[in-house]
């Protein structure tokens, strides 16, 4: 059996034998629906979107809270249209890892068309275009990363991308900010219709950074003449359209070669995963943990689907940002990233196995429940407390969840800020609390410190993830090795007075000589690492 609106239409036998959930409403009959009238659209095909926001239609739908779908926009990989989109005829098989170690399967198939958002392809784009003048359309929403946002490079300067979309005007955009500002410009001259423009990104105030992004290149057109100052006005109203920020968590791991060879086993056909030109490893099937959260500001000036009976929190803006920042400050990425940098150099590449460390799993829970729930903020619709244990008891631990310390360690530089700094500017701005008695966050910040020489705790050569400050950090560490505390000699002076990295100026904060005292104990030799994690951790 494949994954085809025939096989899934016409084998549903073989599908329940082999315990994948269908669709119980009338797929065709949805899909004609949704490109006919449609209501949502969503900008970036991948697995997050798959696997989850595509999977909450899909529960309306079975439900009957909803009769059409979504149809997907990729603006940067095109051939995750051509190889995965259109062979299955947009659907998805989501299959999700338990912690027992079984899974569960569905089929989600609320996902009506595949379109490359590309405006060198006329037939595509021309397609979206019709779309966005439907007054039918209700909103649109985002999966593109932080970077698909990112107007500029690091050196302050627009990307050269973007320098030719703003000379060029909306009918040659090709950055993804570019094409939506040209798309909302259509929407515009057919009726000034309204419409919700959501980032569902993991990222701190997504929404504000999406409306940055496509107000600098709606206004760069003005002034070049390419658009009016009435679309500008249109964009800047909030009757007509919105920016609403969002908090979502869940993890979506990369195809787990298990997963593809059980659906083998079980008897369906054609899931091999494919590498894109753009590099994405992509399959049929999206593998992701059961656990997953999405909260949205409630501002739909075209109205919405009824999500909240798929789970999602709708709320206000104040919500949404205190929900986002007990995960990102407290509840999940610190501890996320404290296991990535120590995973690496003790040597671990799944980050559930990490979860059998007592130094590691020691670690994490006094980061969470002991430094970071004292300044948590709570957003009342969540349980902090209640958050963080099923991270630490069930999320984390889950052996079937195929998340690697490499992985996660990618960008830490960019992390760190929000992740720990949040918490320790908390400190600092306390009455109450003393910032110098933190232990766990600079044992952690040690450990990502002692992470950027190279070198694991066996002292043996290791590959470092991506980090647009690498190359700068490592330069200002020159001279110290691992296995010769000697070496260090106040290199880290400099790196630690960087709230850019920080937040703070760690000496400032009272936290600098504690950093520098753990690193040092970190360079002692083989397993110092190992050594100063048994001394700190009980």
């Amino acid at each position: 059996m494949k994954l085809t609106l025939q096989d899934v239409t016409q084998k549903k036998n073989e599908f329940e034998k082999a315990g994948i959930t269908l669709p119980s409403y009338d797929i065709e009959a949805v899909h004609k629906k949704t490109l006919e009238e449609p209501v949502w659209v969503h900008f970036g095909a991948g697995n997050i979107f798959r696997g989850y926001i595509a999977g909450l239609q899909e529960d309306l739908l079975n439900k009957g809270a909803a009769d059409r779908g979504i149809i997907a926009a990729e603006t940067f990989d095109y051939d995750i249209i051509d190889k995965i989109y259109k062979p299955h005829e947009s659907m998805t098989l989501m299959v999700t890892l338990l912690p027992d170690g079984n899974t569960s399967s569905r089929v989600i198939a609320s996902i009506a068309d595949g379109i490359k958002a590309n405006t060198a392809d006329e037939a595509e784009y021309g397609r979206l275009k019709a779309i966005f003048v439907n007054p039918s359309l209700q909103m649109i929403s985002f999966t593109v990363t932080e970077k698909g946002y990112a107007l500029k490079g690091i050196d302050g300067n627009f990307l050269p991308v973007v320098v030719s979309d703003i000379e060029n005007g909306p009918e040659s955009a090709k950055h993804a900010m570019s094409i939506v500002a040209a798309l909302l410009f259509e929407r515009f001259k057919a009726g000034r219709y309204p419409l919700a423009v959501v980032s569902m990104d993991n990222c701190s105030h997504n929404g504000e950074k999406l409306q940055a992004s496509v107000m600098t290149i709606a206004k760069a057109w003005a002034e070049k003449g390419f658009v009016t100052k009435e679309f500008i006005t249109y964009l800047e109203d909030e009757s007509s359209i919105s920016f609403p920020w969002s908090m979502i968590d869940k993890i979506t791991p990369r195809p787990a070669k298990a997963v593809e060879k059980k659906l083998e086993a079980a008897g369906v056909e054609e899931m091999a995963p494919v590498i894109t030109s753009r590099n994405t490893y992509i399959a049929p099937f999206v593998n992701a943990e059961g656990p997953q959260y999405l909260v949205i500001e409630d501002k739909f000036p075209a109205g919405r689907p009824a999500l909240e009976k798929a789970g999602v929190y709708l709320t206000d803006r104040d919500t949404v940002n205190r929900v986002e920042r007990m995960k990102v400050t407290t509840c999940l990425n610190p501890l996320h990233t404290a296991l990535a940098v120590y995973g690496c150099l003790l040597g671990y590449n799944l980050i559930a196995d990490e979860m059998n460390d007592k130094e590691l799993t020691g670690l994490i829970r006094h980061i969470g429940y002991d430094e970071g729930m004292k300044v948590v903020t709570d957003p009342g619709i969540l349980s902090p407390k209640a958050f963080i244990d099923e991270v630490i008891e069930k999320r984390l631990p889950n052996p079937f969840m195929p998340d690697t310390p490499q992985r996660i360690a990618t960008d830490t530089s960019q992390k760190i800020v929000v992740r720990f700094g949040e918490t320790m500017k908390s400190y600092m701005a306390s009455s109450e609390l003393d910032c110098s008695s933190l232990v766990y966050i600079p044992l952690a910040i040690a450990g990502w410190l002692r992470y950027l020489l190279g070198t694991d705790d066996k002292l043996e050569k290791m590959e470092l993830s991506s980090d647009p400050m690498l190359a700068k950090l490592q330069e200002k560490l020159s001279g110290v090795e691992a296995g010769k505390p000697e070496t260090y000699t106040g290199q880290l002076k400099e790196i630690l007075t960087n709230k850019a990295i920080f937040g703070v100026d760690m000496y400032e904060a009272g936290l600098a000589d504690k950093v520098e005292g753990m690193f040092v104990e970190m360079l002692a030799g083989k397993d110092a690492v190992r050594n100063t994690l048994k001394k700190y951790v009980d």
